[in-house]
């Protein structure tokens, strides 16, 4: 079963609190099981990045987990002091924003994204035009920024939406995971989402990306991590704060593949104003993705996009993406098992499609496209 955050919180704090109580029995327990989770975390990580901070953090704990079986044995004499990154921290110190959060300026636009032309118009609408024309903007009472969401099924280009937005709009991009947030620094949570609006309200203009946002705000329970606790109340405090008419050009997008188990404090107006739904790829899109994923490629004749299109329906661009990879796969392993060098044939592909089912579940669409954050269809919140 894959750990959560707030399940390493939960222990990390606490292992912690124990070994600064002298409980070192107890402490050594929690802290292993801390740094288990921790490492389970690092082992789904997307970028090396943030494996890397898991695993160095997780060793931390092995080791502080070391010295409280030592010191169970001695008694407690000799306690090494809990750092930083392993405990709770006073005042505002603490990791400076450079150290762990990722800004850029990207290189692709609305150009490079394949179709989705309705999704693309309406984030031109409600978040784009407003930037670019901001005299018309201001003149109408039009606010920039402010906060979006943009949700659908996994594989659909959720990510590279957000970046393209940045390009648009020449705004520096910070991308921050809700591992960084949480596990950076262990306690200082809610101080790591200050400093992340602060690094970005002091770029002329400036967009917050935030992947699985639902890990970072899900729904608040009586019996939900402390930390939880802490930082919804502070991204909400965050959001609130922008000030759309005072120059300040900052947009957060949040992204995610489960938005109704987002908290729904963060689906009122003020906050996530905009709900975009990002869908599967159209027949456009599913032609463009082709195009993209098998060019460079030695394809024979017959390889017909068209006809694939319409065999790809209810396909992501994430499955089109696995697809082109694996009709690759045949030839190559001939060739290299001493076969003539061959082109890549429809037949290839058609048969890697027959072996493959789409990654989403027809169920999943429909409660996708019913979602609004309000229990109404998505065509009436648009």
């Amino acid at each position: 079963m894959t750990v959560s955050f707030s399940t390493f919180e939960r222990l990390k704090t606490k292992g912690v609190a124990s070994y600064k109580n002298g409980d070192f029995l107890a402490a050594k327990t929690y802290l292993v099981d801390a740094a288990e989770c921790l490492i389970e975390l690092a082992e789904a990580a997307k970028s090396p990045e943030a494996r890397r901070q898991h695993e160095e953090l997780a060793a931390e704990l092995i080791d502080l987990a070391k010295d409280s079986d030592a010191q169970h044995k001695s008694g407690g004499k000799g306690r090494r002091p809990v750092t930083a990154r392993q405990g709770e921290k006073e005042g505002d110190s603490g990791a400076d924003a450079s150290d762990w959060i990722v800004k850029e300026k990207p290189d692709i636009g609305f150009d490079d994204i394949a179709g989705l032309e309705d999704v693309k118009e309406e984030i031109r609408l409600k978040m784009i035009y407003p930037f670019m024309h901001p005299e018309l903007a201001q003149r109408y009472g039009i606010g920039t920024g402010g906060g979006v969401l943009l949700y659908g099924p996994p594989g659909t280009g959720k990510t590279m939406i957000a970046r393209a937005i940045a390009h648009e709009i020449d705004a520096t991009f910070f991308v921050v995971s809700p591992a960084q947030m949480l596990s950076k620094w262990v306690g200082e949570a809610e101080q790591n989402v200050r400093k992340l609006f602060e690094a970005a309200k002091a770029e002329p203009t400036a967009v917050i990306f935030l992947d699985e946002i639902e890990a970072l705000v899900p729904k608040r329970k009586s019996d939900s991590s402390s930390v939880m606790q802490r930082v919804v109340p502070q991204i909400l405090q965050e959001l609130e704060g922008f000030d759309r008419k005072a120059g300040r050009a900052l947009l957060f997008i949040g992204a995610t593949n489960r938005p109704w188990m987002l908290d729904e404090a963060m689906l009122r107006p003020g906050r996530l104003d905009a709900k975009i739904y990002v869908d599967l790829p159209d027949a456009p899109a599913r032609y463009r993705l082709l195009e993209i994923y098998f060019d460079g490629r030695p394809l024979a004749v017959d390889v017909d996009y068209g006809a694939l299109c319409d065999r790809l329906v209810g396909y992501s661009g994430a499955d089109i993406k696995n697809i082109a990879a694996q009709a690759a796969q045949k030839p190559f392993m001939e060739a290299v098992a001493g076969g003539e060098p061959r082109m890549i044939e429809m037949k290839d592909v058609l048969a890697v499609i027959e072996e493959t089912a789409p990654s989403v579940n027809p169920a999943d669409l429909v409660r996708f496209e019913t979602f609004d954050g309000q229990g109404k269809p998505a065509s009436q919140s648009k």
